[in-house]
This record gives structure tokens, C-alpha cells and sequence, in this order.
């Protein structure tokens, strides 16, 4: 029930936003030239899909946020967890790691379309740098935050470097992981479409890009809510994967304690 009551709260205030919207644009009191009516924006994604034209468009998205994903999340982990448990070349690394993290990820972009061009691969280097940053921090935290009484205990028992990892090392750090993954999965979306934006022959990024070339507010929405069920989506995908492999994770109490 009281998921339920959640539920119908957050649908009574996106209903309200959405009816305040429509009725200060009908009434004049904003502009619709630069807001539109949730209406129009609501008729063009039905449009976009009922006719089709959104699913090439889609698929390009998904095939290079997936890719920057699964890419920038693989190194990130794996880097997180060798710098962490490899103390000597964390210290030589870390100033290299921190000052790439510093560099602005959309300065990047036009160099990746010089180097990759305007295909697939410019928008994932892109969305890898983006991606990486936030599974290596987290992973490595995770890493860093196991107790040592629990290393002591486990070595005590008999535990090679290999079952450290495994049983110890890696469980700990699989909450730090997953949350990384859910905040990755807008990243990847972001650096997907914002290489898009810049130069692209197909993509949701182009879709936004060509309708506010034409000044066209309706269809900037309309992407952008495409945008938006997508990440949801996504991020609903991944919150189900975490619950069935983090089942031995206390859950949180009406409390909110553990």
C-alpha cells in the first residue's frame, strides 16, 4: 500500500505539472512558440511511433549507449579494483587519474569526431569517458571500504589472494558497483546524444538537433520525452538485475533503518 500511495502521488503531480502547462500555454500566460502544449508533444511521440519513423533512430542511440556502457563500466571496474588493491600504482597513478577526470567530457567531443568521424564509434569514446570515471570511483570506494577485521578473519581461515577477491573483495564492493551503474546508465545516454547533437546522421541527439534547427519546440520535447521513458527504462532494467543479485542485502525498514 504504500508503494502504491507513492506511486499515485508521483502520477498526481506530473498530471498537475502537465495540466498547469497545457493551461498557461492555451491561455497565454507562456509563450507556446517556446514551450509548445503537452498535447502536441504527447500526439508527436504517438506519431513517432504509431508511423515508425523514431525506431532508427532509437536503435542508433541504444546500440552506442549500450556499447559505452558496457565498455566504460568494464574499465572502470577493473582499473578500480587493480588501483585498489594495488596501493604502489594508485599513488603513481592518482594525479594522471584525477586530471583526466577534470577534463570537461563535452571539450572532448569534436576531437572524437575528428578522430572516429561521425559514425558509432565517436559517440562511444564519448560516452566511455563519461561512464568510466563513475564505475572506477565507485569501485574502487567499494574496494577500499572493506574491513579489516573481515581481510584478518579471511586470511586467518586460509584465504589465497584469488578467494579474496572473489568471496571478500568484489561482494563488498558490488552495492558501490551497481549504484555506479544506475547513475552510469544516464551517462552513457548523454554522452550518446550530446555526440549526436554535435554530429550525427541518425540518433535521438539528431532528431532534437534537426527539429531546433527549424525552431521546431514540439519536437525538442518529444525527444527529449523519448529521452527520458528510455533512461527510465533503463535504469528500472538495472534496478530489477541489482535486487536479484543483491538478495542478501538487508532490506530498508518503513523506517528507513536497515
Amino acid at each position: 500500500m504504500r508503494g502504491l500511495r507513492v506511486r499515485l502521488w508521483q502520477g498526481g503531480l506530473l498530471l498537475g505539472f502537465l495540466l498547469l502547462w497545457e493551461w498557461a500555454s492555451r491561455t497565454g500566460r507562456i509563450d507556446p512558440f517556446f514551450f509548445s502544449y503537452p498535447s502536441e508533444i504527447a500526439s508527436r511521440v504517438f506519431r513517432w511511433f504509431a508511423t515508425g519513423e523514431v525506431y532508427p533512430h532509437l536503435y542508433v542511440t541504444t546500440v552506442e549507449m549500450l556499447l559505452a556502457f558496457a565498455l566504460g563500466t568494464l574499465l572502470g571496474v577493473a582499473l578500480g579494483l587493480w588501483l585498489a588493491l594495488a596501493p604502489g600504482a594508485a599513488a603513481v597513478l592518482d594525479p594522471y587519474v584525477k586530471a583526466l577526470n577534470a577534463i570537461p567530457r563535452v571539450v572532448l567531443a569534436p576531437i572524437f569526431t575528428l578522430w572516429f568521424g561521425l559514425g558509432i564509434l565517436s559517440k562511444v569514446a564519448l560516452g566511455v569517458t563519461l561512464v568510466f570515471f563513475v564505475a572506477f570511483f565507485n569501485t574502487y570506494q567499494g574496494v577500499k571500504e572493506v574491513p579489516p577485521v573481515v581481510l584478518q578473519n579471511a586470511r586467518l581461515l586460509g584465504a589465497r589472494p584469488s578467494h579474496l577477491l572473489r568471496h571478500v573483495y568484489v561482494p563488498a564492493a558490488a552495492s558501490w558497483i551497481f549504484s555506479s551503474l544506475r547513475t552510469s546508465i544516464g551517462f552513457a545516454v548523454i554522452g550518446a546524444v550530446v555526440g549526436e547533437y554535435l554530429g550525427s546522421a541518425a540518433g535521438l541527439g539528431y532528431l532534437i538537433a534537426q527539429a531546433e534547427g527549424v525552431f521546431d519546440t514540439t519536437g525538442v520535447f518529444a525527444g527529449m520525452v523519448v529521452l527520458m521513458a528510455f533512461v527510465l527504462a533503463l535504469d528500472a532494467l538495472v534496478g530489477a538485475v541489482e535486487r536479484r543479485l543483491l538478495v542478501w542485502r538487508p532490506k530498508e525498514r518503513e523506517g528507513g533503518t536497515a
